[in-house]
């Protein structure tokens, strides 16, 4: 018998979960909900290690970096990039939706005359959140940005302690370790709970007819969407990455594949992250302290798919009102769209919330996202698979610069 070939398994796996839970969500609908219990679990186990993952591999990440004052390169390059992405995406979401024009000709319906309450977003609740008064209420309740403030500060420390701050992070380096491992164990069972998580989801939708009706009903809408995703993951960050790195794009697409298909099933850019760190350490070798580094970060405020999103989507709801952008407004479109993508959560739908920022920015009816909702949990997946395809391709090039300039 040949030799078991975990990397195999988990790839096809995850792959088959995907299209099979497909299958079964479309053809049963309501009746295939009891499988969600398997999807929950698996969620859940890579919830409960995102957050000690987050502040170990910071820490660790910090601590390999050496002398500290490599961090602000590391930092400025990254945000460099960052915003350099979530940038391109949007321009590149402006043109399209001007031009394909999905809006002109949609009729208004009862669901555009009301929309579902969501909590209002606000920069001052983001800054303000970046210094918890509890850290480990911050833990709890899944605040990213603190616990990554924290960690980097408390891994910068470490390094200037001598002796005593060694011997702190080589217990933090085995928890890391630990952890990694745990997430390979996690991932084992990532078929079963992809398969539960895309089949519970198409339940929820009504089922195979149900989500066809919506997405004839507002196709154009969603079509330049996913046009303006695969334009941006499979022309301008792959070039991005030769340009910088000259590395193959399909063999770094092949070592993430099984973390952008868990991206695809939990549409949540956090929940995936411990399998993003595992993939690109073990498969693409990228360096720790640059992994720990921009992956949380990223995981956090680099979503150019998000961007993309809420920039087509606004210009889309002012065309289906009739309501002609000037030049002017569709520049605030794009910094509010880019700014409101820092913002937004790495949690499913996040983009939703954020999308409240970008109308009001330029005095559109927030009305209009009523017409996104029934087919936003589909794009939300397509959007997130960008985020963390974003992050990886991020790593890579960030990687590739600071180790030229070392």
């Amino acid at each position: 018998m040949g030799r078991f070939n975990s990397q195999t398994y988990l790839l096809w796996g995850v792959l088959a979960g995907v299209i099979l839970g497909g299958v079964v969500g479309w053809v049963f609908g309501p009746k295939a909900l009891f499988l969600s219990i398997l999807g929950e679990l698996f969620l859940n186990a890579l919830k409960a290690l995102v957050i000690p993952l987050i502040v170990v591999s910071m820490i660790v990440g910090i601590s390999h970096l050496g002398d500290v004052r490599r961090l602000g390169r590391l930092g400025g390059i990254t945000l460099l990039y960052f915003l350099t992405t979530m940038g391109l995406s949007v321009i590149l979401g402006i043109l399209l939706v001007n031009w394909i024009q999905p809006g002109v000709g949609v009729t208004i319906g009862e669901e555009m005359t009301k929309v579902l309450p969501r909590k209002e977003y606000s920069f001052l609740n983001v800054l303000r959140g970046l210094i918890p008064p509890n850290l480990f209420q911050a833990m709890s309740e899944g605040q990213v940005l603190p616990l990554l403030l924290f960690s980097l500060l408390f891994g910068g420390i470490l390094t200037t302690l001598g002796p005593s701050g060694e011997s702190v992070i080589l217990f933090f380096r085995g928890i890391n370790d630990a952890l990694l491992k745990m997430v390979r164990i996690v991932m084992f069972f990532a078929p079963i709970g992809v398969f539960s998580l895309v089949a519970t989801r198409l339940a929820q939708a009504g089922g195979g007819e149900m989500f066809l009706q919506e997405l004839l009903r507002i196709f154009k809408y969603a079509g330049t969407v996913i046009l303006g995703l695969l334009i941006h993951g499979s022309l301008t960050l792959p070039l991005v990455l030769f340009l910088f790195t000259r590395k193959n794009p399909l063999k770094v697409f092949k070592g993430v594949s099984q973390a952008l298909m868990t991206a695809f099933a939990t549409a949540s850019s956090s929940a995936t992250l411990p399998v993003t760190l595992e993939k690109t350490r073990s498969n693409l070798k990228t360096s720790p302290e640059v992994s720990s580094f921009v992956l949380p970060l990223g995981a956090t405020i680099n979503m150019d798919g998000t961007a993309l999103y809420e920039a087509i989507a606004a210009i889309f709801i002012a065309q289906i009102y009739g309501i002609p952008l000037t030049l002017g407004q569709e520049v605030v479109i794009f910094l509010t769209a880019t700014l409101a993508a820092i913002g937004a959560a790495g949690i499913p739908e996040a983009g939703l919330v954020t999308m409240v920022l970008v109308l009001q920015s330029v005095g559109l009816p927030l009305e209009g996202i009523g017409a996104l909702l029934a087919i936003d949990w589909f794009l939300d997946r397509c959007r997130t698979t960008v985020n963390v395809w974003g992050d990886v391709i991020g790593t890579g090039v960030i990687d590739s610069t600071l180790g030229k300039r070392s």
